[in-house]
């Protein structure tokens, strides 16, 4: 199982924010790519970076940030927030970024993001937060009808590299991981699942690595690693990952 530190941009800055809340937020550095660069120091191999403000704004806002994480960073850098079309996606992928998270539009626009994942295999990620079992949007100020795990079914067959699962009650709040949910939507689908959302302590890892067996091959991880609840170093020998 992969272990992914988030590197969260808010007004150029690396933030987290609780429950998603723009306005519950905790500054953890003015320097969005020293963190990066710490994490791979640390031995990270992919790091999540999201524009907070552009999945707000629905536009790319923190490009000069991302921009610069890319020029500091060696390690693969997927970044989500603000992706609505194709000439945005198509300009992260020209600027270096690996792989695109799109949450909204997988939801909205289902056609088109199905289109770009096949013209770019195994380079996007559908990004599913939910709020008891219920697909959120718009930056999660929205919550809509249909289930997580039906929305990760629409995906199963157009190479998508990858399902980010986020329980929004618990991210950024360090409760611990939702381990049912995640564990049932990896069964229900044949599309790898990255959990994210709630991960405060070793324990949570070991947690998320007992249902590593239905299909959950990464979490992604925020405030327990900048708070120091979790030693990243520590989650990565656990998870059988070397560190570098």
């Amino acid at each position: 199982m992969i272990i992914i530190p988030a590197v969260d941009i808010k007004n150029g800055k690396c933030v987290r924010l609780l429950q998603g809340q723009k306005d519950r937020e905790t500054v953890f550095s003015d320097d969005p790519s020293a963190m990066a660069q710490k994490w791979e120091k640390q031995g990270a191999e992919l790091i999540h970076v999201v524009d907070l403000d552009g999945a707000f704004e629905k536009s790319p806002v923190n490009l000069l940030a991302i921009k610069k994480i890319l020029s500091c960073a060696k390690v693969d850098i997927q970044v989500g927030g603000g992706i609505r079309n194709e000439n945005t996606a198509k300009m992260f992928f020209d600027i270096g970024v690996k792989r695109i998270v799109i949450g909204t539009e997988a939801h909205k626009n289902p056609k088109w993001v199905k289109n770009i994942c096949r013209q770019y295999p195994s380079r996007v990620v559908v990004g599913i937060d939910a709020k008891n079992g219920l697909v959120a949007i718009e930056g999660w100020t929205e919550t809509t009808g249909m289930k997580a795990v039906d929305l990760a079914k629409n995906y199963e067959d157009c190479s998508v590299a990858a399902i980010n699962f986020t329980d929004i009650y618990r991210d950024g709040m360090q409760t611990g991981p939702n381990i049912e949910e995640t564990r049932r939507l990896a069964e229900a689908v044949n599309i790898p699942v990255v959990a994210s959302g709630g991960v405060s302590t070793i324990e949570d890892i070991k947690n998320l690595l007992s249902i590593e067996k239905f299909g959950v091959t990464g979490v992604i991880t925020g405030k327990a690693i900048y708070s120091g609840s979790l030693d990243f170093r520590e989650a990565l020998k656990i998870s059988g990952r070397k560190n570098q």
